[in-house]
């Protein structure tokens, strides 16, 4: 088993990232060798995304990709595509596992028959048997860590398949997350993203069942006490969850940085009711103007679904104006596509997928429109700037806390600290160049 080697590679979200890494560190206690999916393995990992609208064609990619390298390897599907169909991934040719949402964190206890070439194996269970809370933290690279403190859902949403793939809302308990913490902080991490499914949800199902009862705000308060970490960023919140305290927290916190992700979906409240979502616009909108008043540096991301069913015209009018009227600073912009068992693909007013991609392409042109803007605003500010290893053209990139990319002059000494800097212009290549000072 010393000389096993496993590749993973890792489709969706920063969760299913973090869940990557934390299953490589198991694998690799157990004795095996991680390498490059570029390389060649005896098991590739491909830890599935069920979002994409094309997961099975995603999926099929990386699984010739990994045979054409390796024709004798074991090709393991795990993550929330192969939970809602495992029996379509098993026929993908040259797929020997797939593992659901309870058993991708067991693959250790898998790996003799997967090695063992026994055939095409599956390993699933019924969503609703999922209840055990995993930990994750990824460590593949110094600065920056997202830690995993909360999984599942309990929305049902009308698009969404998440619950079905993820499970109930369950949470990390605090004793735990600080623990962690403090492991990431002792290894040199600067930043850690706190990530989850529908993480302003947190303290629901809280592991080990007991304690006082807590909320998102409990876990922000703790962490901004926490010595040695320098940031901390919230991955995405829904609007109803962040509430006016969490605000207020941020805007007076030294480390939990001034970013905020909440997803939106529609600016017309005729289509958020029927997504089944928990808010209105005024709502929302009173969100980003209490986030603006307290804090105008601060950079608002925002998840927006284009061509749902009974999108009209209207409708999409409704949320083109929505957003360019509000200060946010980009969107994240998602093309609606049919999902079985969910409440959507049963509804009318289905919109033509060519109305759909022109939709999206015109929410785009305002994201690049908003970022332009949010970084011309950031112009003449100092801020910290945590940089990375990532070197380009003899600069080095890195990230102020709110969000802006920024690039300097490549200096060793710079990698992986937190220094202050003047925004001082925008590069041809839409990156701040900083003064350091």
């Amino acid at each position: 088993m010393s000389s096993t080697k496993f590749a993973f590679h890792t489709l969706g979200c920063k969760l299913n990232f973090a869940e990557s890494t934390a299953i490589g560190r198991k694998l690799k206690n157990e004795g095996l060798l991680e390498v490059s999916f570029n390389e060649k393995s005896d098991l590739y990992i491909i830890n599935s995304c069920s979002v994409t609208e094309n997961a099975d064609k995603e999926c099929a990619y990386w699984v010739r990709k990994a045979k054409r390298q390796a024709p004798e390897s074991k090709v393991l599907v795990i993550g929330c595509y192969a939970q809602l169909k495992p029996n379509s991934i098993i026929n993908i040719p040259g797929v020997d596992a797939v593992l659901g949402a309870n058993e991708k964190f067991n693959i250790h206890s898998w790996l003799d028959r997967i090695l063992a070439k026994e055939g095409e194996l599956v390993g699933a269970c019924d969503i609703q048997d999922v209840g055990d809370f995993h930990e994750a933290y990824s460590l593949g690279e110094r600065t920056r860590s997202f830690l995993k403190v909360q999984d599942g859902c309990d929305y049902s949403c009308a698009f969404c398949t998440i619950p079905l793939a993820r499970g109930k809302s369950r949470s990390d308990n605090l004793e735990n997350v600080l623990n962690n913490a403090k492991v990431l902080v002792e290894k040199g991490v600067k930043e850690i993203v706190l990530t989850g499914i529908n993480l302003g949800d947190y303290g629901k199902g809280l592991s080990g069942g007991k304690g006082k009862e807590l909320k998102f705000i409990d876990l922000l308060k703790s962490l901004d006490q926490l010595p040695g970490l320098e940031r901390v960023r919230i991955s995405s919140i829904e609007p109803n969850l962040l509430e006016d305290d969490i605000i207020e927290l941020v805007s007076v916190s030294n480390n939990i940085v001034p970013h905020f992700h909440i997803p939106l979906q529609s600016g017309s409240d005729r289509i958020l009711k029927k997504m089944k979502r928990r808010y209105l616009t005024k709502l929302y909108k009173n969100r980003i103007e209490k986030i603006k008043r307290l804090m105008p540096h601060c950079c608002i991301g925002v998840d927006v679904i284009v061509g749902f069913p009974g999108e009209d015209n209207e409708a999409f009018k409704e949320t083109y104006h929505f957003l360019k009227d509000l200060p946010i600073s980009y969107l994240h912009v998602f093309t609606y596509s049919e999902r079985n068992n969910t409440k959507a693909i049963e509804m009318g007013g289905v919109v033509p997928k060519s109305i759909r991609k022109e939709r999206s392409q015109m929410l785009r042109i305002l994201s690049d429109k908003k970022r332009r803007q949010f970084y011309e605003d950031s112009l003449k500010s100092r801020r910290p700037i945590l940089f990375e290893d990532k070197v380009k053209n003899a600069y080095l990139e890195g990230w102020s806390d709110n969000y802006v990319k920024v690039v300097a002059p490549y200096d060793k000494a710079l990698i992986n600290s937190i220094v202050y800097a003047e925004l001082k212009a925008i590069d041809s290549e839409g990156r701040v160049e900083a003064n350091l000072v």
